[in-house]
């Protein structure tokens, strides 16, 4: 790809990191798209943590899918959330309660993966539930064509009970505490109990949730494709091998 750079081809086992710009990482992940075949809808997962950019880069993607005529289904892992008194039983600063409580992880298979998945009907809708009325939704049910590229983006993607419903696995990689950073910066106008709250939560419960991830799905020894984020007009990525 002209312009960028490889900046460590030994990394993971000798997978090149490349470095460019956000155009060429877009582009890469376009030639991703392309290059997995499947006799039914691509269903392609970006994972991260809060705040990492995964719902701007899966709006991006979908943009030049869609100016290159490919039918691109847009979805989140946030409208398929659990009703509130569910997500937060075990209170609402629980790790553990925001890794196993949140989402209605039977509810995405049912309605959205595994219709659009191997002996599917293609018949899906693309949301459950509204988080902020706290009610199910009742959306139409949809046909996508047999091409249709399904752009999913969310936290625990490639947890176990869904890692192997993905047909194309990214997960887009910030540090840590950059994510507070983007929660606070995303916060500005709010008052000072607001931002100590958006502090409180990710310190709390959203990072701790992420670390618990890590250590029991292990999600980026599952992704096809890292790309480090931290950098968001110069990130850095790298595609492992099939």
């Amino acid at each position: 790809m002209a312009g960028h750079s490889v900046l460590n081809r030994e990394h993971a086992g000798g997978t090149a990191v490349e470095q460019g710009t956000r155009g060429e990482l877009i582009a890469r992940l376009v030639e991703a798209v392309g290059s997995v075949t499947v006799p039914h809808p691509l269903r392609v997962a970006i994972d991260g943590p809060p705040a990492s950019g995964k719902t701007t880069l899966a709006d991006e993607l979908a943009a030049v899918l869609r100016a290159r005529d490919r039918h691109v289904i847009r979805a989140c892992v946030d409208y398929f959330l659990l009703p509130r008194e569910r997500r937060y039983r075990r209170g609402r600063y629980s790790a553990e309660g925001c890794y196993s409580d949140a989402h209605d992880r039977a509810a995405l298979c049912r309605v959205l993966l595994d219709p659009l998945g191997p002996g599917g009907d293609r018949r899906f809708r693309h949301a459950v539930f509204d988080g902020g009325t706290d009610t199910p939704l009742s959306l139409p049910v949809a046909t996508a064509p047999e091409d249709a590229v399904l752009l999913f983006d969310g936290v625990f993607l490639l947890r176990p009970e869904l890692v192997d419903r993905w047909d194309l696995r990214i997960f887009v990689s910030v540090p840590f505490e950059r994510t507070v950073d983007r929660a606070r910066e995303r916060g500005a106008a709010a008052s000072t109990a607001e931002v100590a709250e958006i502090e409180r939560s990710w310190r709390d419960r959203y990072i701790p949730a992420q670390r618990l991830y890590f250590a029991t799905a292990r999600p980026t020894d599952h992704a096809d494709i890292v790309v480090h984020n931290d950098q968001l007009q110069r990130p850095s990525w790298e595609v492992r091998a099939s």
